[in-house]
């Protein structure tokens, strides 16, 4: 299995986290589980090789070959038995509006294919990612669409609850509305409207979520206790830290550090 990130060029570091590809093998008598955890940003999803099905409700709901998995409190699986290959964009919330023409707010929790959501330039770039020879050539592909769709526009403006999400994530999520509000200079009641607007979440909900994430960070490091790693990530105790970890992730903290539980091997090449 081969899991590869890529920083995209300076002028789409407000809206692109990082590209992202991820390539293996599997076999019809040990099929690949892929599960996505609940994620503060949304991703832009192209299978490039190889298919995928949902496991939902006891169905199997086939997947389309390009999406955009927006941010999410929830947690979901994924099936293969072929040779895949996956290429993505893992994008800010608040970017949601430029480039893909919808708030954070109506895409939360949602898997929408791309040319539903972008019409024919979603069908457009989804060939062009198809039939590149290489992943080097998706990233300049996809580099060329978002500049495109950011139509030259590629700072943030000074919005306070742009600036605050950005700080949340990269300081995992540790901080209390309250502290939020005071720092974009906002009541209470107007920080946790404008933020939902650009996040998709409440503040609340939205500082749970990349604690949660926080977390998951200390997979494959040196080894440590259950209530180390809670502490290391904001949590108040191990109960509270063990009850968030099952609800984003659906799995007890204890078997996912194991190692051994399904849709981690990639995190192994990280």
């Amino acid at each position: 299995m081969i899991y590869q990130k890529h920083l995209p060029p300076p002028h789409l570091q407000d809206y692109v986290r990082f590209f992202w590809f991820l390539e293996s093998s599997a076999k019809t008598q040990i099929p690949y589980v892929y599960r996505s955890m609940a994620d503060g940003c949304l991703e832009l999803v192209f299978h490039y090789k190889g298919h995928f099905t949902e496991i939902t409700n006891g169905l199997n709901i086939a997947q389309v070959d390009s999406l955009i998995h927006a941010q999410s409190d929830q947690f979901r699986r994924f099936i293969t038995d072929e040779h895949f290959g996956i290429f993505g964009a893992y994008i800010y919330p608040y970017a949601a509006q430029r480039l893909f023409g919808h708030p954070a707010t109506v895409l939360s929790n949602h898997m929408l294919g791309l040319s539903d959501l972008l019409g024919q330039a979603g069908s457009m770039v989804e060939e062009q990612m198809m039939l590149a020879s290489d992943n080097k050539e998706r990233v300049e592909i996809l580099t060329q669409f978002l500049t495109a769709r950011a139509r030259g526009d590629f700072k943030i403006k000074n919005i306070p609850a742009v600036n605050v999400i950005k700080s949340i994530i990269h300081e995992r999520g540790i901080a209390t509305v309250k502290e939020l509000a005071d720092q974009s200079y906002l009541s209470v009641r107007q920080f946790e409207r404008k933020f939902k607007q650009f996040s998709g979440f409440s503040p609340k909900l939205y500082t749970r979520i990349i604690r949660f994430q926080a977390a998951m960070d200390a997979y494959g490091k040196p080894k440590r206790s259950l209530t180390e790693i809670a502490y290391e990530a904001g949590y108040y105790d191990q109960s509270h830290f063990i009850h968030e970890f099952k609800r984003f992730s659906g799995y007890h903290p204890k078997a996912f550090f194991s190692g051994r539980a399904e849709g981690t091997e990639y995190r192994d090449e990280a």
